[in-house]
């Protein structure tokens, strides 16, 4: 839980209105949240370094963005894996204090169950539901209309949660429980039987005027969006678009109308690189609607990522290097598993060009998005809101978020494949320090420089213990006061890491 000092600034912001718009209405929201993809993953370059294929994307509408906007070069995913990161942006709590700390699919399941000896603790596994407060629902009530599209994933199939319109959205396109489309191309119904279209979870539900056309699914959601601007903006009412392609999770599956782009790369990167730029060219699409209805100056963007780069399986190359100079990838309690994008363009307020160092997270966009609408978040949910508004940073005040501030992380699971930090976790980092705690195969805990060492090459444990320490003492506070659970080893729950004798083996 955040200090009252936080809890207080946090409710002021909140509550403050936003600056004025030319005809007096709040700005609409264009929250972009594209899946799975890495740190590095466009043209728009974060680092001097890059993974291999990275001079072979082609993303000039996020460049323009960044151009009109600012980017963060230090922004984080409040998870390594997407449902955590989604369902915090819509409640503005770490996904410890959600307790929804892996991704869900049916209801009751639980899809982090034990392995290896490690047993994850109990977690709310059917995600989301009609009671919670959601930054939809607060928008709805401010007078938004609010439009989902593409992946939800905020709620597990059988529950009210998997429906977004259960949830606060006015409109849900295409989104459900799943977490990944069964197939991209509108030719195969976006499913796994294109003869039986609806009969795999991972079919893709509301699209079937698209069944039989050749046309990519982050197309088709990018058309129905630009729809429902237009009905917004037909309502003279503010929009909240949180538009979540399913792109660029796996299938990698490439759209073919740009694989002349990329005849240099091995197949599937290729794909990889034509999924990306399909991306980009939806921001493009939406850009282009918002212009025609002479709306994009009262229009904030935020463009952004739910977890790092796949990098552990499906990819060309060696596996755990698509993030680099950043360690391995999506799951993993390393840099590449939670190091992201994030670009903010709102014009008249946002210098064009910026570039900010600070770190933030996902959990950010909750009281950020609500003092940019004027809209009052109720006091019994604020006092849990651990993200910080960031309007003040946006406007010019570089020094508003405390560069000192500490983040945290909590994932008591296994993701999928093995591989450098992929395994249950928590961390913290504050300033240039990063401390990961790791659960499995034994309590461990790494130190990390990111400042001189951003691949976390280095193990500074032993050599700072004071600094070891202390991230260690504010870690297990936090862990504690958000009531997160930690897992149990052969039947004993591991210690919090500020209660832990320093162990010398290193975790695999």
């Amino acid at each position: 839980m955040k200090s009252m000092i936080l809890a207080v600034g946090c409710w002021l912001s909140i509550c403050s209105v936003a600056v004025a718009s030319p005809d007096d209405r709040p700005p609409n929201i264009l929250f972009f949240i594209v899946d799975d993809l890495g740190w590095q993953d466009t043209s728009l370059r974060l680092h001097a370094q890059g993974p291999p294929h990275r001079d072979a994307y082609r993303t000039p509408q996020l460049e323009r963005l960044a151009a009109e906007g600012i980017t963060f070069t230090d922004a984080y995913a409040s998870s390594p894996v997407c449902t955590p990161t989604r369902t915090s942006v819509m409640t503005g709590r770490s996904p410890q204090q959600n307790q929804i700390s892996y991704w869900i699919l049916h209801k009751d399941r639980d899809t982090g169950g034990p392995r290896e000896g490690t047993t994850p603790p109990s977690w709310n596994v059917n995600g989301l539901q009609p009671d919670d407060v959601t930054l939809p629902r607060l928008l709805q009530k401010g007078g938004y209309l609010t439009i989902h599209a593409g992946k939800a994933h905020l709620g597990a199939k059988g529950t009210p949660g998997e429906n977004p319109q259960n949830l606060g959205f006015d409109i849900n396109i295409a989104g459900h429980a799943a977490g990944g489309p069964a197939d991209y191309r509108g030719g195969r119904s976006f499913a796994k039987d294109p003869a039986k279209p609806g009969q795999s979870v991972w079919d893709i539900p509301g699209l079937e005027k698209y069944h039989g056309q050749q046309i990519y699914l982050t197309e088709a959601l990018a058309l129905e969006s630009v729809a429902a601007i237009e009905q917004a903006h037909r309502q003279k009412k503010p929009f909240f678009l949180h538009f979540s392609p399913y792109a660029v999770h796996a299938p990698i599956i490439a759209n073919e109308r740009w694989l002349d782009h990329y005849s240099q790369l091995p197949k599937k990167e290729a794909a990889y690189a034509t999924m990306i730029e399909t991306v980009d060219r939806a921001l493009g699409t939406l850009r282009e609607a918002l212009e025609q209805l002479q709306i994009l100056d009262n229009t904030v963007i935020v463009f952004t990522s739910d977890n790092g780069g796949l990098s552990a399986h499906a990819r060309n190359g060696p596996a755990h290097t698509h993030n680099h100079p950043l360690a391995s990838g999506k799951g993993s309690a390393l840099e590449g598993g939670t190091r992201i994008p994030l670009v903010i363009r709102w014009p008249g307020t946002v210098k064009a060009g910026r570039r900010s160092d600070i770190p933030v997270i996902s959990h950010d966009h909750f009281p950020t998005l609500l003092e940019i609408a004027g809209v009052r978040c109720p006091r019994e949910h604020d006092a849990t809101v651990e993200g910080v508004s960031l309007v003040s940073l946006l406007q010019g005040k570089d020094h508003s978020v405390d560069p000192q501030r500490a983040l945290f992380w909590h994932m008591p699971h296994f993701w999928g494949p093995r591989g450098p930090g992929i395994q249950p976790f928590s961390s913290i980092r504050k300033g240039p320090w990063k401390l990961i705690y790791y659960h499995h195969p034994q309590p461990q805990r790494v130190l990390f420089h990111l400042g001189q060492d951003v691949g976390e090459k280095t193990d500074m444990a032993a050599q700072q213990p004071q600094i070891r320490d202390q991230l260690s003492q504010l870690l297990g506070q936090h862990l504690r006061a958000v009531k997160a659970g930690l897992p149990r080893r052969n039947g004993t729950t591991i210690p919090y890491p500020d209660r832990m004798a320093e162990s010398t083996k290193k975790p695999n």
